[in-house]
């Protein structure tokens, strides 16, 4: 598998972790956790206290989780443009440029706003367009989680190392030149 492909996976994997769980959330972290032990390890240990939550939660448990964390804490909210410019007018100018990057590249966020994490992650893992995705990552993602983990006070919070890892994960790709290739 080409770097580029692992990339995408991970970013696939990312975002079915940050959208509202299912019952197959454990599976998907120890996936995603696979794949950053092969491609980035130093972000896949933040993941395991996530997976050991999950582990010893049942999937009510689960979803109260989720939903405390990015549905009842404002400076939590899993959206990119909100972390960015708040409810406001560059708010709404981002979504409507998101759109039409996502269309001119014949991506539908389905039901969800566009600037969601696991939207841009999505995303993120089906094109191929690497400027677009340097772009994505650099200027929407990375300062987003910049504000979002600081955001969760309790440093053993399983999302807070879910998003940690994602923010390695995404730093270290970055990082390298023409990453990922």
């Amino acid at each position: 598998m080409t770097s580029l492909q692992t990339h995408q996976d991970i970013c696939r994997q990312f975002a079915v972790l940050l959208s509202y769980p299912d019952s197959g959330v454990l599976t998907n972290a120890a996936v995603c956790q696979k794949l950053l032990q092969e491609d980035r390890p130093e972000a896949a240990p933040q993941l395991q206290n996530f997976i050991e939550r999950l582990e010893n939660a049942d999937q009510a448990q689960i979803e109260e989780m989720f939903t405390s964390t990015f549905d009842l804490q404002p400076l939590c909210h899993p959206y990119v443009g909100y972390q960015l410019c708040g409810e406001s007018q560059q708010r709404t100018m981002f979504l409507i440029k998101l759109q039409e990057v996502y269309r001119l590249h014949d991506y539908n966020s389905g039901s969800e706003l566009p600037d969601h994490i696991s939207e841009m992650l999505r995303f993120i893992g089906i094109t191929d367009d690497q400027n677009c995705r340097r772009e994505l990552i650099d200027e929407g993602l990375l300062p987003a989680l910049e504000k979002i983990i600081p955001a969760i006070e309790n440093d053993n919070h399983p999302y807070k190392g879910l998003l940690k890892a994602l923010q390695s994960f995404l730093s270290g790709s970055s990082a390298e030149k023409g990453a990922p290739s």
